[in-house]
């Protein structure tokens, strides 16, 4: 998957947490988002804010997605908000190779 490929379907999926994200998919959404976002909050604060919180949304369901493809529930997401080793963890769920055909779910069971 290409960049502008990767970026058109994120946002496309605006908001959709159901099916699966490649690594490509979303980490090359995650580079759009930093690249969009980290040079705002240098120049203008007001337009890093309305870009942080107008790509939030789609960010947060690619992540679902990307958890769904490594074969894990998308309610992980929320071991990102444990306080200092949070994020650690679920950076790496996220850099988890796929699961393969049929190895995720979109239920909130186990697999």
């Amino acid at each position: 998957m290409t960049f502008l490929d990767a970026v058109g379907t994120c946002l496309r999926k605006y908001a959709d947490f159901s099916g699966r994200a490649s690594k490509a998919e979303y980490w090359w959404f995650f580079l759009f988002v930093n690249a969009i976002c980290w040079p705002l909050y240098q120049v203008d604060h007001l337009a890093y804010t309305l870009a942080f919180w107008g790509t939030i949304l789609p960010h947060i369901a690619a992540a679902v997605r990307r958890l769904h493809d490594t074969g894990r529930s998308g309610w992980y997401i929320f071991i990102g908000s444990i306080p200092v080793i949070g994020w650690l963890v679920l950076l790496y769920l996220l850099l988890q190779d796929s699961a393969g055909p049929g190895g995720s779910h979109d239920g909130f069971a186990p697999a």
